[in-house]
């Protein structure tokens, strides 16, 4: 059902001229689809002759029904495979002998006449049109006899080159052309064909057409009798130059063929000729090879030499682009081999490129990175810069400071000095010896100056390092560090006596001159902080780089 639709479709669009070129071009595709189906096709055909054939082994079936069963395969054969048509058909005519029926042995000699004409053996079948007896045929088995004798005088008459036989092949076509179209009904399928030929020879061609139009109406695709109507539709067209519809109808009879398997065909290879006209090597050499083995499927002699004529033309094209597109190709080829050693030449070295770049990337991020680091070292370097800049500035003001209050102190040691010198000179010229004895003999002045120094050394040390006593106290264990007692009090003596040591004064002796104590007095002290502290060897070290 599903074909049948699809072909009615087809046949529609077949019919509407207006489309030609779409039209085709979609049959084309159709009929190559059925080429591809062609085996399915073949094999349903074989599976029903081998039933028919199965048929004939029944030891009971009467000659009669052998020779019913074997014209049935004949039908079959006909138009599919002439050797076994001719096998067939030569049996049943034993048959139809040994059953001494003069029907069935007309019958049997007029249907091998008909194959024997239809495989282009015109002679051969004359010959045995001559043995049968007109008087001994009924009216249907005399119209087929005018039929054979028609057609192979059509035959003969279209293929001698001799004028002389020629010319009497015509007037023999035209004389049983004549007798059969008294006989046959004039609405017949059989009198609509001869009266198409007829308006064909006569060229009327719109007349011919409309005769076509209507035996196609009473066909189906699919069988003979279609592929047969559609094919004498091309030809009109081809009169008429249309070769699109030409195409066409060439086409749907292709299809018809292959659906009924029809292996003696022509449709194929005319339109394989217009095809290879037209440059379409690839579909005319297709066609023409499918046509040419449906031809020695079929064995028919003189279709395979039609066929070889054209099919020599085809394939020698064939060969010719072939080649050319084999030269065209090994030249892609030789190219493409080219640019693909060139393109692994360009990834080689565009590997090499980026394993460069990737390189160069890691080389930039390490320099990069290690610039960051000399980025921050430098940042640290420029920040202790700073720092020290600092210091520098704060120690150079330190010392301005220290330097006035040095001059200062100074300067009032001096007055100091003068007034006591002034006292002891009024005390002498005053007779005052005892009073001037008594003042000499105290330690007050002593004790109030120490007392002075003691306050300037520490506010001028802590001035400069003014985290000492923390950082000193860091050194000691917990328990053993110093806290001052006096609110008043900046440094005791254990805190001077490293002071000292922290401004380089290592030396005891030196440092019980300043401090005013014994040498014992600065060692005991010395000793008890260093049992004191976390680290006693590394201790006095340790106090050296308090900042």
């Amino acid at each position: 059902m599903k074909y049948k639709s699809l072909f009615a479709l087809i046949l529609i669009l077949a019919l509407n001229t207006g489309y030609a070129n779409s039209e085709v071009d979609s049959l084309i595709n159709v009929l190559q689809k059925e080429i591809s189906n062609s085996k399915i096709y073949i094999k349903t055909k074989e599976d029903k002759i081998a039933n028919l054939k199965s048929l004939l082994t029944d030891e009971k079936a009467s000659l009669n029904n052998q020779y019913f069963i074997i014209n049935k395969i004949i039908d079959e054969y006909q138009y599919y495979s002439f050797d076994r048509a001719l096998l067939f058909t030569e049996k049943n005519l034993d048959i139809a002998k040994k059953l001494k029926d003069k029907y069935k042995i007309s019958e049997s000699q007029l249907k091998l006449s008909r194959l024997l004409v239809d495989s282009g053996r015109y002679k051969e079948a004359l010959d045995i049109l001559k043995d049968i007896k007109r008087s001994n045929l009924n009216d249907n088995l005399l119209n087929i006899y005018y039929f054979n004798q028609k057609e192979a005088y059509s035959g003969l008459n279209f293929y001698t080159m001799v004028k002389i036989n020629k010319n009497e092949y015509r007037e023999l076509y035209y004389k049983y052309e004549d007798s059969l179209s008294k006989r046959i009904a004039l609405s017949s399928a059989e009198s609509m064909a001869l009266l198409e030929k007829k308006y064909r020879d006569e060229r009327k061609l719109p007349k011919a057409l409309e005769i076509n139009t209507q035996r196609l109406k009473n066909t189906k695709i699919g069988t003979r009798e279609y592929s047969m109507v559609t094919f004498e539709r091309s030809i009109l067209y081809e009169l008429l130059s249309d070769v699109d519809n030409q195409k066409k109808f060439l086409i749907l009879s292709a299809i018809s063929d292959i659906k009924s398997n029809v292996k003696d065909n022509a449709s194929l290879s005319n339109l394989a000729m217009i095809l290879y006209s037209e440059k379409d090597i690839d579909q005319a050499h297709q066609f023409i090879s499918f046509s040419m083995e449906d031809a020695k499927f079929y064995n028919s002699q003189l279709r395979y030499v039609n066929i070889s004529n054209v099919l020599t033309s085809i394939t020698k094209a064939y060969d010719l682009r072939s080649s050319e597109q084999k030269f065209k190709l090994k030249t892609f080829l030789i190219l493409i081999s080219l640019l693909g050693l060139l393109l692994l030449a360009v990834v080689v070295y565009v590997y090499k490129q980026k394993n460069k770049i990737s390189l160069a990337r890691n080389n930039l991020k390490e320099a990069n990175e290690q610039l960051n680091s000399l980025n921050k070292e430098l940042n640290i370097k420029n920040d202790d810069l700073n720092n020290l800049y600092m210091l520098l500035s704060k120690s150079n003001d330190i010392k301005v400071h220290y330097i006035g209050t040095f001059l200062n102190l100074y300067s009032e040691y001096i007055d100091k000095l003068d007034v006591y010198r002034k006292l002891v000179t009024k005390y002498i010229t005053a007779n005052k010896s005892r009073d001037l004895l008594d003042l000499t003999k105290s330690k007050q002045v002593i004790d109030t100056e120490l007392k002075l120094f003691y306050k300037n050394f520490d506010e001028s040390f802590l001035q400069i390092y003014p985290n000492f006593i923390t950082e000193f106290n860091k050194l000691l264990k917990e328990e053993d560090q110093i806290v001052l007692k006096n609110n008043d009090e900046i440094l005791n003596t254990e805190l001077r006596i490293y002071a000292l040591i922290r401004l380089g004064i290592t030396n005891s002796s030196k440092i019980s001159k300043i401090l005013r104590y014994s040498v014992n007095t600065i060692y005991n002290f010395r000793v008890k902080i260093k049992n004191s502290a976390i680290n006693r060897e590394e201790f006095e070290n340790q106090v050296k780089k308090i900042a």
